[in-house]
């Protein structure tokens, strides 16, 4: 798989099961990252970017127990690999580098 870095909503999907830490499925990651960004999102939108993370080798994910809570329905609960955080880390480099080259921000730089 070709390194084409992560889309924002796929790195804030990240950071928020990282931040989760065991306890990362739908709802809890849509609630992470509303908290943290402000914006309000779709159920929906979380679910496809989990599993298209799943997909990409990001993230894995098992069903945890039942639960008389949920109607005896399992959660799938959603944990970072390797991979997904060596992704995480390259996108906060990069960021960083970038955000050291504005002069505006930087007097030093001139």
């Amino acid at each position: 798989m070709k390194n084409k870095g992560l889309g924002e909503f796929e790195e804030l999907v990240l950071l928020a099961v990282c931040i989760l830490d065991g306890g990362a499925y739908g709802v809890s990651v849509k609630r992470e990252v509303e908290k943290h960004s402000g914006r309000s999102i779709l159920l929906g939108a979380v679910h496809i970017t989990l599993y298209r993370l799943q997909d990409k080798g990001l993230l894995e994910s098992e069903l945890g127990g039942n639960t008389g809570k949920r109607g005896d329905r399992r959660k799938r609960l959603f944990k970072i690999t390797d991979m997904g955080m060596r992704q995480l880390q390259a996108a906060q480099d990069v960021r960083q580098r970038m955000w050291q080259l504005i002069p505006q921000l930087n007097p030093n730089m001139s």
